[in-house]
């Protein structure tokens, strides 16, 4: 029997079985070999995905988040504390306000009232009554809406003053007091006491000699306003044609001020020394004074409601942060 060589076979020859073989071995891992590839593509479409997601979750929340914070200001703003612009320079140089100089920012404590009375001493910012205000040219606000919307942005942010209305001044008496000026010595008196007022500042140009005016019983439920800069403030000397007309409701107090917070360079607390201090006996009782536990009660409070405002900052921030990752990664 003849078998047929590898010349007649060229299937044979050429080594057709095994490449046959071959092919099939090949044909077999092709799917191995394309599956990394897949499973590639996959894990770069799901992280395409999650990116794409993370993305409009950031832009999503972002309206949220800004929501969240003009909403804490706001509250803050209007029951907590607010800053406020100087804009004239009837404090001088307890609060700057002059032409052309930077005027000071100065943070209100708008709690402090709700558990004292307003004192001697104080500086303080106030709406104007209306034997201050009746005079006044009508603001160009009023009829322009949109000069009126964002000077109420601006004074959220003490970028500009509050209301023209506001005023910002120091008190001298209380109600039931009789306030006149001045004794030899060219001194404030009340109920016949002279003051001590080392805040008092004396403009170049404008004397040092204070305008005389005559015995005012402050109104109960009111004080007397007057200007650290004494003899360029219009205060309650003057406002309302002077005498009992001048003196402020107590109601009309918004806050007290308390904290230089611009410029940098003023960074300071504001003075709250009590002028008549040393003209009251130590051990006088006095009507105006609050016990100690009630003036330490603003403290806590504001300790206290720091907590939820900080927690829900470092919340928010954390979620930016977060987010802020997302798009980077």
């Amino acid at each position: 029997m003849n078998f047929p060589s590898s010349e007649d076979d060229p299937d044979r020859a050429s080594g057709g079985h095994d490449h046959g073989l071959g092919e099939n071995s090949t044909a077999g891992r092709e799917p191995t070999s394309q599956q990394p590839e897949e499973s590639g593509d996959t894990e770069s479409a799901e992280s395409s995905q999650r990116k794409s997601k993370k993305q409009r979750s950031f832009w999503k929340e972002l309206p949220i988040l800004i929501v969240v914070a003009l909403g804490l200001t706001f509250l803050i703003q209007q029951f907590v504390a607010r800053v406020y612009m100087i804009p004239s320079g009837s404090m001088e140089q307890t609060l700057h306000g002059c032409p052309g100089c930077t005027g000071d920012r100065v943070l209100v404590d708008q709690v402090t009232y709700l558990f004292t009375d307003p004192g001697p001493g104080d500086v303080v910012v106030f709406k104007g009554p209306p034997a201050w205000t009746e005079n006044d040219a009508p603001s160009n606000d009023s009829s322009n809406p949109i000069a009126g919307f964002f000077r109420q942005i601006g004074s959220v942010v003490g970028l500009a003053p509050p209301d023209e209305k506001d005023f910002v001044k120091r008190i001298v008496a209380v109600g039931g007091q009789t306030v006149e000026c001045c004794d030899d010595n060219n001194r404030v008196l009340v109920d016949g006491q002279p003051l001590d007022e080392p805040y008092i500042h004396w403009e170049e140009g404008r004397g040092t000699q204070q305008a005389e005016f005559d015995p005012v019983r402050v109104p109960n439920d009111s004080v007397w306003m007057m200007g650290d800069n004494r003899n360029d403030s219009s205060d309650s000397r003057y406002q309302g044609g002077g005498g009992a007309r001048g003196a402020v409701p107590v109601d009309n107090i918004i806050g007290k001020a308390r904290v230089i917070v611009l410029p940098p360079s003023r960074w300071q607390g504001v003075s709250d020394h009590d002028p008549q201090e040393v003209a009251m006996p130590a051990a006088a009782p006095s009507s105006y004074s609050a016990p100690a536990w009630q003036q330490g009660l603003p403290a806590m409070i504001g300790v206290i409601g720091a907590w939820p405002t900080l927690w829900v900052g470092r919340k928010a921030y954390a979620g930016i942060t977060r987010l802020g990752q997302g798009r980077r990664s």
